[in-house]
């Protein structure tokens, strides 16, 4: 895993590319490297900064140049031994053994019409010193991120916005819409960027830019059109103990137990985050299969912020996978400066990100880091595929709560509405979700679905801001529902997952790991976000994905091969932070000042009243606001951020 960037027909192309690779440093502590070209009448150059996990000599070192095509690649190739026997059946001849150069070869075969067959996660940049051209790519589910600004006939490309924002920050202008979208999913979705004038690539695609200025863009894999083959070819899967595989049929535990062993793949040790959840310790399982005494890293927070944040005993179950399979297993308590923290992980998120999800895996990757290890596995990916949050069900709990006399529902929810969320000694997470699901209990789908899992209904975003973001409010809401009805899926649970892995998994979790990841030097893979996991995942029907009330029962029957049933079907745990702990005391004058003289509220972006209203509904209780808050924080230090560069 590295750090990539680059310029193209760009004015001092050679140092802004220093530059710019220079601030990627944290990605690529191992080497650094630059390549320059002429292209027609002006230049290419690309950076590099090299993370060394596979072939650690300098036959991999980049950019890599070889026979007239220089690369320079971010990510990881699962399927390179087998392109490599490949590519050397037809007479190509490798100088050493990284997936680069595999890539490489690959590129000079088959071009973009080979990009298909290319199962990892990557981002790369490869000029073609005869035509000239600039081609940059980005994989199919958006696993690795690609930032780029184009000007005239130029572009500039980083794996980081913050290195564009930092060189290019005076002439580029924050997107307003961008800021709106993620005050509205506490993210910013990857069909929007932070700044106007930048842009993240999309996922599955190309974008090629020639020396006379003319550029083209090309898909080569697409999401929807996976979920709708997927639903098309039917058949069924194998779940616990398998059985004669008949004809249209797959095992679900053969397809995850290939894609964790491909993800093991490298020269340096491996080790899995453990949370005691299903979908760590079913990865834990499988690569201590793999690779026996396997290092995990898991989390345990304060005693005191646990008990007011009721959080269940994730520590408790992670000790028990560990100790039946043989893992050695290292304990990180999560009692972080978080004064201190916030702003640090605000600059190393690139956008403003409200998950403090981000601080664990970041705390995570940094004690393994320390501990020598640069690679790690996580089970993100899997709640998305498989209808494992929660939301999935209470949407589906919805439909049939909308079938309930209204005599009846009235009275509940009026009871539920005056009930606390907390108290000043513990929070009550039943009356937390039971709020939360009766805002959104008798809604439409899509709207239901947007606001199961968003921060507010459309009339309280509205209120929040700028009266003249009320279009911006509008454009945000009606992509969410353009994206949710793109598809032709008859299955309800199916549409859910489609949305998620296009919204949610790119827009946050997947964004959130790779930067609080590679901002420990540290290499974070996604085993279940694979393609042929995401194949299989959506052959799937959702009746099997939900059953009753029990969600990702495909997943977990699959699992039961190899987890014992307490694991398999303990209660969801949460890769989360006690917010409400921390925001009641750690952060409480911090919130004060963000509400009064915030450089959001002195803008006028954020309407004072509104705030301080959700401050005031916050502590007493009624509500649990402290998510909205957090994130409100993240967005002001982005900001900050952001005005800050715009004037230096």
């Amino acid at each position: 895993m590295c750090g990539i960037a680059g310029a193209y027909f760009w004015p001092d192309g050679g140092p802004l590319t220093d530059r710019l690779t220079k601030i990627l440093a944290h990605r690529g502590p191992d080497g650094s490297g630059r390549y320059d070209h002429r292209a027609g009448e002006g230049e290419v150059h690309l950076g590099h900064r090299r993370l060394s996990i596979v072939d650690l000599t300098e036959t991999g070192a980049q950019p890599m140049v070889k026979d007239g095509l220089a690369l320079t690649y971010n990510g990881e190739l699962y399927n390179s031994p087998e392109l490599r026997k490949e590519l050397e059946d037809g007479g190509v001849r490798f100088r050493g053994t990284s997936d680069t150069e595999v890539v490489l070869e690959a590129w000079r075969k088959w071009g973009t019409e080979g990009l298909h067959r290319l199962r990892g996660m990557f981002a790369f940049g490869v000029f073609d010193e005869r035509s000239g051209a600039l081609t940059l790519v980005r994989d199919q589910l958006g696993i690795k991120p690609l930032f780029l600004v184009r000007r005239g006939k130029g572009v500039a490309f980083a794996s980081e916005l913050k290195a564009l924002a930092t060189e290019l920050g005076g002439s580029l202008t924050v997107d307003d819409t961008a800021l709106v979208a993620s005050l509205l999913y506490y993210w910013v979705p990857d069909g929007r960027c932070a700044f106007t004038e930048a842009e993240k690539l999309p996922p599955g695609s190309w974008a090629r830019f020639r020396p006379n200025g003319d550029v083209e863009r090309g898909t080569f894999w697409s999401l929807r059109q996976v979920a709708e083959e997927g639903a098309a070819m039917g058949g069924g899967y194998l779940g616990e103990g398998g059985g004669k595989n008949t004809e249209g049929e797959f095992d679900l535990n053969a397809v995850i137990e290939d894609s964790t062993r491909k993800h093991l793949m490298a020269d340096v040790p491996v080790a899995t985050f453990l949370s005691g959840g299903l979908d760590s310790s079913y990865l834990t399982a499988l690569a201590a299969r793999e690779q026996p005494g396997i290092s995990a890293y898991t989390i345990g927070f304060r005693a005191e912020d646990a008990k007011f944040e009721a959080m269940p005993d994730d520590l408790m179950y992670a000790k028990k996978v560990a100790a039946k399979f043989g893992v050695d297993l290292h304990e990180i308590e999560i009692a972080p400066q978080v004064l201190d923290l916030l702003p640090r992980m605000t600059y190393h998120l690139d956008e403003p990100i409200g998950d403090p999800a981000a601080i664990n895996s970041y705390l995570i990757c940094t004690a393994a880091r320390e501990a020598g290890v640069k690679v790690m596995l996580s089970g993100m990916g899997a709640d998305e595929l498989f209808a494992g949050y929660r939301k999935h069900l209470a949407n589906k709990i919805a439909v049939q709560y909308q079938r309930v006399p209204g005599l009846v529902r009235r009275p509940v929810e009026s009871l539920v509405d005056r009930l606390p969320v907390a108290t000043s000694k513990r929070g009550f997470r039943s009356v937390r979700f039971a709020k939360r699901f009766l805002s959104f209990a008798e809604l439409p789908e899509e709207t239901a679905f947007r606001r199961s899992y968003t921060m507010y209904d459309q009339a309280e975003l509205a209120g929040l801001l700028n009266p003249d973001l009320a279009g911006a409010v509008d454009d945000v809401i009606t992509e969410h529902a353009d994206t949710y009805h793109d598809n032709t899926l008859s299955d309800f649970v199916n549409r859910m997952c489609l949305a998620d892995s296009r919204l949610f998994l790119p827009g946050l979790n997947l964004a959130y790991t790779d930067r609080s990841s590679m901002a420990a030097s540290t290499e974070v893979r996604t085993p279940f976000v694979d393609i042929e996991v995401v194949k299989a995942a959506f052959r799937i029907p959702g009746d099997k994905k939900i059953v009753k009330r029990q969600g990702k029962m495909a997943l977990k029957e699959a699992a039961l091969s190899i987890l014992p049933a307490e694991i398999v079907h303990r209660p969801k745990g949460l890769f989360s932070a006690p917010l409400r702990a921390w925001m009641s005391r750690d952060l409480a004058p911090l919130v004060r000042e963000v509400t009064n003289e915030g450089e959001l509220v002195k803008a006028g972006f954020l309407r004072r009243e509104a705030l301080q209203k959700l401050v005031d509904e916050d502590a007493s209780g009624q509500q649990d606001r402290s998510k909205h808050l957090w994130h409100i924080l993240t967005l002001e230090y982005w900001y900050r951020g952001a005005v800050a560069a715009r004037t230096t």
